[in-house]
Order: structure tokens, then sequence, then C-alpha cells
């Protein structure tokens, strides 16, 4: 590890939670107490340095791998923060370039850490804008996800919550719609670092790939017995070995007294399976916010941490101390250092 241990951050929905290996054990501290943590971003070219969006606090920045946090600079209209991702293909000065995604839609970009924000406008200019809506609050609507083209700078990908999928070619100067057959409601964007185009989509509405960078789609679902799709990871080493997090609806994904969910995996000419080995029990467990790094799988979800080193077949908790009010809560997202 280059900080010399792990260090997981997971964001619940009302606090951030820190956690450090060493010496054999976990220990965990709470970040942003009370700052309703939305998203979070590391800096690949500096893994200290992570950001968090929040729900009506702005956006967050920590140089210390999450040990304190600081405001993230000005000039965003918005204080929700509901997407942030750092495109390493557009590193100025030895860090990467920052992008956020707000509630209402709106997109920003920074080349200076967030000390200073240029608003990409003309995403609300689109054809499809009217017809945005977020469902719980149908007034309303946000980005939900923000996935830079690691193979391609001034690319980046916006999802919508709820009503769209478009991409900028420009670094935001101008905006490619939707396009029919596309996801509408997705919730987590992947791409590959092995596969140039390749898009993979956990959406409200199913689950997507596209091998030509969005220009079109296919829906892959044969095998999942749940079709309200959440977060996906794909394999480091192989763009055909995906998993994905899945629910039968919203509030089978979010609400841990009615909450059912699953992980599923898939391969290249197989269709998706559920995995269940070391996994916790279906019901009563919230969605599952999933990552993948060089050689593992991780998974967090309200009954705790859970971690794969066999591509995603089988998993085991990791005692990362887990209060019980914790699994009351559902984990919003994840990252590794």
């Amino acid at each position: 590890m280059a900080l010399g241990a792990e260090t997981l951050l997971i964001a619940l929905r009302d606090v951030l939670v820190v956690a450090r290996s060493g010496h054999g054990s976990w220990t965990a501290a709470e970040r942003l107490e009370g700052k309703r943590p939305k998203c979070l971003a590391v800096d690949p070219l500096n893994p200290a340095r992570v950001y968090c969006g929040t729900a009506d606090h702005g956006l967050w920045l920590s140089d210390d791998a999450g040990r304190t946090w600081g405001p993230a600079g000005s000039g965003v209209r918005e204080p929700r923060i509901t997407a942030v991702a750092v495109a390493a293909a557009e590193a100025r000065g030895g860090h990467g370039v920052v992008y956020l995604g707000t509630e209402p839609s709106a997109v920003y970009r920074s080349e200076d850490r967030g000390a200073h924000w240029d608003a990409l406008e003309g995403l609300n200019t689109l054809r499809s804008a009217p017809t945005w809506s977020f469902p719980p609050r149908p007034e309303t609507h946000h980005v939900r996800w923000l996935e830079p083209d690691p193979h391609r700078p001034g690319r980046i990908f916006v999802c919508i919550e709820a009503g769209a999928l478009v991409r900028s070619q420009d670094y935001g100067r101008t905006w490619l719609d939707r396009v029919p057959g596309g996801p509408l409601d997705t919730h987590t964007l992947a791409t590959h670092a092995a596969a140039p185009g390749r898009l993979y989509a956990a959406a409200g509405d199913g689950y997507f790939e596209s091998d030509d960078a969005g220009a079109s789609w296919r829906r892959p679902m044969a095998g999942l017995r749940h079709g309200y799709l959440f977060s996906v990871a794909v394999d480091p080493a192989d763009p055909d070995t995906v998993l994905v997090s899945a629910a039968p609806g919203p509030r089978a994904a979010y609400v841990p007294s009615a909450a059912e969910s699953a992980v599923y995996r898939k391969t290249a000419g197989d269709q998706w399976r559920e995995v269940r080995a070391g996994l916790p029990d279906n019901q009563g467990t919230t969605v599952s916010v999933l990552l993948a790094t060089a050689a593992e799988f991780w998974a967090a979800n309200n009954r705790g941490v859970y971690r794969s080193t066999d591509c995603g077949r089988g998993w085991q908790r990791i005692p990362v101390p887990w209060p019980n009010v914790y699994t009351r809560r559902d984990v919003v997202a994840l990252a590794l250092l």
C-alpha cells in the first residue's frame, strides 16, 4: 500500500467512517459528522488526497488520507454535492483534474484541487432535460455519477438521476444527449483500463453495457433475479468479469428495515450468477457499494465490510468496528487508499 496500511473510507447516510488496518486489527474514527456524505473520490496520482461531497455542506478535501478535512474552494453555486470524480488522464501539476456534480443537475471542473471551479454550461439545454426527475422529489434531479474516460482526456460521462446518461467529448464545452436504448437511471458507471470504449452501467432500469463509449447499448440481464441495479465493479485484470449489487426496488435497496439485496457476478460467455459465500443474508441487508482494486473486490452495506480475493466468488467479513447503529443505516460510498 502506498500509505503503509489499508485505509477504508465508508460513507454512511450521516457520517464518514475512516477505518485503518495495522498490527492485525482495524480501528475506526468518525469524520464529517452531521455533514451527510454523498460521494467519495480518491486522486489516483496522490492517494492521500480524498474528496467527499456532502448534502448541503459542499465539497470537502483531505490531504492526509481522511484524518483531517476542510472545505474545497468556492465558486460552486449549489451546496448539495452528489458526485465527484478525479480524471488522472487530465493531470495538472502532479494531481488529477476534479469534476463535480450537484443537485439541481450541474457539472463543474477544477484544475487546482478544488480551489477554483469552472461551471460546464449547457447540460440543462439538452433536449431530454425537461424530462429529468428524481422520483422521491420529482421537482428536482441531480448528477448521480461522473466517469472520466481513462483513455481519452476531455471525455466525461454524466449520469442524471433520473432521466439520462449524457456525454461530453471536449471537457464539458458541448454535450451529447442520451441515446435510444441507453440507461435512464444510472447509479454507478464504470470504465476499464484495458477496454477502450467499454462502459458498464448499474441502473434502476437494469444493467447495460456499451462498447462504443455510449453511442449504443445492450442490456444483458440473463440470470438477474433483481432488476434494480445499484453498484458495479469490474476486475482490473479482466474486463469481462463484472460484479453488480441489486435489489427488487428502491425501498429494498436502501431502507434497512425493508432491505433485500444480492450481489451477482458474470464472466465472458456466461450469464449472471448470484454470489453468496461469505456475504450476509439477502434479507435485512441494504444494497452493497462495490469496489475493485488490483487484487481484490470490496463490498460495504449495513452489515459491515467484506472482501474477496478470488475475483468475487467468495467473501470474508473484515473486522472493521461496526456499532449496532450502523446496521440501521445504508452505505452510500466506499473508497480504499
